[in-house]
């Protein structure tokens, strides 16, 4: 698909995951998909900094700093427009733990299915 207005407004995903070639991977994922990507290992105080931020993209396990569910929690509570997709290699149902308009994902997700799940957030 081929960008014809380079001027399109572009939403912008906060990739959060502790581990950098999982970050890398899925930074790939969302620019493949057309969207900018600002990756960081800790969401919180870059979420306080921009208000450009449309969707967050984060895994559960991060053992240096807040993690997944507690961070779409945070999100709900402070940024309510911001949808959030959480996804877990060792957690195969939240259950009632996932905030509203929060998406979950079992690792090893599908690309297609995180990119028509933005898609949709966007939409």
């Amino acid at each position: 698909m081929m960008m014809t207005d380079l001027t399109k407004n572009v939403a912008i995903i906060l990739v959060v995951e502790d581990e950098p070639l999982l970050r890398l991977a899925a930074v790939d994922l969302v620019e493949a998909a057309g969207y900018d990507a600002v990756a960081a290992a800790e969401a919180v105080a870059i979420l306080e900094e921009r208000n450009d931020i449309r969707i967050v993209f984060t895994d559960v396990d991060m053992p240096r700093g807040v993690d997944g569910m507690r961070l779409a929690a945070i999100i709900r509570d402070r940024w309510p427009p911001i949808k959030v997709i959480v996804v877990s290699g060792h957690i195969e149902d939240p259950g009632d733990r996932i905030p509203a308009e929060t998406v979950f994902f079992v690792k090893p997700y599908r690309e297609e299915q995180i990119v028509e799940t933005i898609r949709q957030m966007l939409g």
